[in-house]
């Protein structure tokens, strides 16, 4: 890891840039999954989709981190909708220019970071099946499988393969 990181909540002002992040790294793991006319909307939905979201008070956090003050990766998390004592991460995406650069693990340690300041003991998400890289992303970050799966329709009517990784914190 080399350069300068910088993590620190979004605002509504970010939404572009996290559409912009977002919307690149579905394409880069993602498009393989989809046919490409779904895949097109899908891409288009996640580039505008994040500055209401950020703008919405619903209770969830958005973090961005950047590297040499470039705005690189964003997670997203907040209180599990199926696990009151737990937090879930429901989003947390790096553009591919700054793969394999340390910024993802930045805003993974600030994200957790926060995730238990914010007096959560544990916290899970999901992520899918058949993405090698993020899975072992988020074993080297602490996080286990559960041995939990789900199908996840993202909207084009076919169920993908979710697991869920989760982190209690002693």
């Amino acid at each position: 890891m080399t350069g300068d990181f910088a993590v620190f909540q979004a605002s509504p002002e970010d939404g572009d840039v996290v559409g912009e992040i977002h919307a690149a790294a579905w394409k880069a793991a993602y498009a393989p999954f989809f046919a490409p006319e779904f895949f097109a909307e899908a891409l288009r939905q996640r580039r505008g989709k994040w500055r209401d979201m950020l703008a919405d008070d619903n209770g969830r956090t958005a973090m961005l981190a950047t590297l040499d003050g470039r705005r690189l990766a964003f997670s997203y998390f907040g209180s599990s909708p199926t696990r009151p004592e737990s937090a879930e991460i429901f989003g947390f995406y790096g553009h591919p220019d700054g793969w394999g650069t340390g910024v993802a693990n930045a805003l993974v340690t600030a994200s957790l970071h926060m995730i238990r300041e914010k007096g959560f003991g544990r916290v899970h998400l999901w992520t899918l099946r058949d993405t090698p890289q993020s899975r072992r992303f988020y074993a080297k970050s602490g996080f286990a499988e559960s041995g939990a799966v789900r199908g996840h329709d993202f909207g084009d009517g076919n169920l993908i393969e979710q697991v869920e990784y989760e982190l209690i914190f002693r």
